[in-house]
């Protein structure tokens, strides 16, 4: 066998070295990025359309964030397909923690179960980063429909089986009307949209007859005497629809449908980064600059650790799952 040269030797020795000094200097210099982070515009990507309350968190956290670190955030609204659009892209981008996704249940709870096939997996695709608010919904109907009470909703309902339609533009909108109808015992169809906002617009319009909306979207056209709300969907009372009972309330037991609110980067971002953005999130929620959100739309603030929302995520997919089951809906 013949030797190794030496000079081969050496630039094998030299080539070895210089690759453990590489791996050695990574923690370092994924340190030395996230303390530098964010060091350029942020974007952060919403799953539903400008107006909705997704839309409107992600506007008030990004301007408390803009604040305190002086990077632009922007945010880019991706509706459709029930925020499959939004979810699969940030899925495929960049894992440098600069498009971040601000999005609900809908994406990260439920489409799992509405949908045989998804883009994109909730879990193995999304590093957690932290929660941002939870809330209910209000059921609300035109100012000139006949209908003044949950109660004249559920007999009429049932006096006229398929006759009433109610609409929705998220998950959470359209399993608080089909927890409406299993609860109650009715048949109301369900007409979609690609958001919430959308459709408002066509509940104003006359085209639907009722919906189960977020705070944001449904209360301004309340206060604007254009719609009456008739229940709130959570076990208690919302501090902005203080005279509104709610449906449990208003008779329909047992019901109880809230939403939530939560940011995810794509996986394989580094610990250091998704921790430094959960921090600068954790600030933003409890900043002034978002409080008027929080007050407004009467959704409670909430963030804690990218595990805790891991934890929380599971917690909320089984959960979601069984009222999805319950409900009959086949997933498409």
């Amino acid at each position: 066998m013949n030797p190794i040269p030496q000079s081969l030797r050496r630039r094998t020795l030299g080539a070895s070295l210089a690759a453990a000094l590489v791996l050695a200097a990574a923690p370092a210099a994924f340190a030395q990025t996230a303390a530098k982070y964010p060091s350029k515009a942020l974007t952060f990507v919403v799953p539903f359309a400008a107006g909705s309350a997704t839309d409107q968190i992600a506007r008030a956290l990004g301007q408390s964030i803009t604040q305190e670190t002086g990077q632009a955030v922007v945010v880019e609204n991706k509706g459709g397909a029930s925020g499959m659009l939004a979810a699969q892209g940030v899925a495929r981008s960049a894992a440098d923690g600069y498009t971040v996704l601000i999005t609900t249940n809908t994406t990260h709870a439920a489409n799992e179960h509405l949908y045989k096939k998804l883009p994109y997996d909730p879990v193995k695709d999304f590093a957690p980063v932290t929660g941002l608010g939870k809330g209910g919904q209000v059921l609300v109907v035109n100012s000139s429909s006949p209908l003044q009470s949950v109660k004249d909703l559920v007999a009429y309902a049932k006096a006229n089986p398929g006759k009433l339609t109610f609409g929705s533009g998220s998950s959470s909108s359209r399993m608080a009307g089909e927890m409406l109808k299993q609860l109650a015992g009715v048949d109301i169809l369900h007409v979609p949209y690609k958001s919430n906002p959308l459709a408002i617009t066509d509940l104003l319009g006359g085209q639907i007859d009722l919906m189960i909306t977020d705070v944001s979207t449904g209360l301004p056209q309340v206060q604007a005497g254009k719609l009456k709300a008739l229940g709130f969907s959570t076990q208690e009372r919302s501090a902005m629809l203080p005279d509104v009972p709610t449906i449990e309330q208003a008779g329909v037991k047992g019901y109880n449908m809230g939403y939530w609110f939560a940011a995810y980067l794509p996986a394989g971002t580094p610990p250091q980064i998704v921790n430094q953005l959960s921090s600068l999130l954790g600030k933003a929620v409890e900043s002034r600059q978002a409080a008027s959100f929080y007050t407004l739309s009467g959704t409670s603030r909430w963030h804690g650790t990218p595990d805790e929302l891991a934890k929380f995520q599971a917690d909320e997919t089984a959960k979601w799952g069984k009222v999805i089951k319950a409900a009959g809906i086949q997933p498409e």
